[in-house]
């Protein structure tokens, strides 16, 4: 080989490892910010959000990368993360389930695109300008989670009249969420001419001694807000409701399957995969302000037969007929 192929083969040969890193940066990249814990996360949840991403063409590991970020419930901790992901300079940040985290995403950055699932007023928050034209850089998906709270609160009365003063389960971490499903519930609460003791908690052992307040005060029923911080206790909160014989209802199917009495809940998996799919629209070249922000709309009834049997509550008929779904 003369000199001057031999030096261009060397050439070509160091090239190779840096065509192949100049690859490797065309991956794009996607924050995943969450305010729980990855293992208090259902599966499926997670596997709805990976389900829209496909539909739009991007599978995790073959031509996206995605840099999760879990608070475990720690709030203090989301604008620490949110701000690691901006440094990460991710193409674009999902924010699914949490009404506090979409809110540090947006105060790290006004440039990256982020894409939300909460249960508030999205326009009240300050994350878009309106629903049909978001016109920043923030999107999503947005449930009737607030507009419901008076609906629970109705359920829970109808199925336990005798129950004149109701808990409400409070996260005093997330203050904006907790204070718009507080004042639906007031609302509520005089139409019905009920009272209500709010409770707050914000760890395990605060969800202790909210249950504790509620038997010294003699709440006849609790009702959860739509916080993550409850989603990720569940298993606890139904067990203290089962041990203190208080009936209890909360906005997520989950809450049922695992023993808890009632939830009357949007469809959290769909949601998941709205904020997959609008992630996936995002990372195609579609602009956040463009993308008009989702109404997750399905609610479903779930009442689980079997703990008010032990709560020592007789369902009636015309009540179980409107649930969507009766577990025994």
């Amino acid at each position: 080989m003369r000199r001057r192929e031999f030096i261009a083969a060397l050439g070509g040969a160091a090239a190779w490892p840096l065509a192949a890193r100049a690859q490797q940066l065309m991956v794009p990249t996607i924050g995943f910010l969450h305010s729980g814990a990855r293992a208090d996360l259902p599966e499926k949840l997670l596997a709805a959000f990976h389900r829209g991403l496909a539909d739009k063409g991007y599978v995790e590991r073959r031509n996206v990368v995605i840099e999760y970020r879990w608070a475990e419930g720690r709030y203090d901790r989301l604008p620490v993360l949110a701000t690691e992901l901006v440094h990460r300079q991710v193409a674009v940040i999902a924010v699914p389930g949490s009404t506090v985290a979409a809110v540090a995403a947006k105060t790290a950055t006004q440039t990256i695109p982020i894409v939300f699932f909460i249960g508030a007023d999205p326009i009240e928050l300050g994350l878009v300008k309106s629903l049909n034209r978001p016109g920043g850089n923030v999107t999503g998906v947005s449930t009737v989670g607030v507009e419901v709270a008076v609906k629970r609160l109705e359920l829970m009365h109808e199925l336990v009249p005798a129950a004149t003063l109701v808990g409400v389960l409070v996260n005093p971490a997330n203050p904006v969420y907790t204070e718009a499903y507080v004042r639906a519930l007031e609302v509520g609460a005089r139409v019905l001419g009920v009272r209500l003791l709010a409770v707050n908690a914000s760890s395990q052992s605060e969800i202790d001694a909210a249950f504790a307040t509620l038997v010294r005060e003699r709440a006849g029923a609790l009702v959860i807000t739509g916080d993550t911080f409850f989603t990720t206790h569940q298993r606890q909160i139904v067990a203290l409701a089962l041990r203190y014989r208080v009936p209890t209802i909360e906005q997520t199917r989950e809450f049922t399957d695992v023993g808890g009495l009632m939830s009357y809940a949007t469809d959290y998996q769909e949601a998941y995969r709205l904020v997959g799919d609008t992630t996936g629209r995002i990372l195609r070249g579609e602009k956040a302000a463009d993308l008009p922000v989702q109404q997750a709309t399905r609610i479903e009834l779930i009442i689980n037969l079997k703990t008010a049997k032990a709560l020592g509550i007789e369902a009636p008929s015309s009540f179980l007929v409107r649930a969507d779904e009766v577990i025994e």
